[in-house]
């Protein structure tokens, strides 16, 4: 890992979607796609700044995909599970949950964050049958609250759901380097099959 200058995000929200009322949800809707075109400069300065990867470029080619997805699994850290953490998920699931990892660090989750909101705009241009979309209907949907790219009737990417979940799996060692290239041509499979 280098000694990147990167500022960490910063949400005005607490990110607990099932507990955040409807105002404030559409109130993080705005939010998150006014920041970013802010955080995609923070992001590119963090990954240009970083030996071998001088040339990277913000784009929706396989190459930028490539190097993007290189570069997370070399920053991707984690830290031991606070005793707190560990009884909100085992009360949250109802029972004992065993040996759950460590949690991500809060500059894995911001540069999870910071790849999903690059993925967020993105993904239209690659594919432009996708829509955006907040679920608000109820709070058993999945991704309750959060921006979500739809496509077909029943289907829908989280593209920051998604970079958080394979950081996770980065940190177990079950995700290597081209991971971001193999989530988007699932994405492209998936898509090309709704239609």
């Amino acid at each position: 890992m280098s000694n990147m200058n990167y500022r960490l995000i910063q949400p005005p929200f607490s990110l607990k979607f099932r507990e955040m009322s409807k105002p404030e949800l559409k109130e993080y809707y705005r939010w998150f796609f006014a920041i970013r075109h802010d955080r995609l400069a923070e992001l590119t300065q963090a990954v240009v700044a970083t030996p071998g990867y001088e040339g990277w470029e913000p784009n929706q080619s396989d190459e930028s995909m490539l190097t993007l997805g290189s570069w997370f699994v070399g920053h991707v850290e984690g830290r031991p599970r606070t005793p707190l953490e560990i009884d909100e998920i085992e009360s949250e699931f109802g029972h004992p949950m065993g040996d759950l990892g460590p949690e991500l660090t809060n500059r894995t989750f911001s540069l999870a964050f910071d790849i999903g909101l690059f993925l967020s705009q993105i993904l239209p241009l690659k594919f432009p049958e996708l829509t955006w979309e907040q679920k608000l209907r109820s709070k058993n949907e999945y991704n309750y609250g959060e921006p979500v790219l739809k496509y077909g009737k029943y289907y829908s990417i989280n593209p920051v759901g998604l970079v958080v979940a394979r950081a996770y799996l980065i940190l177990k060692g079950e995700a290597g380097d081209s991971w971001l290239y193999d989530a988007i041509h699932n994405i492209a499979m998936r898509v090309k099959t709704s239609n």
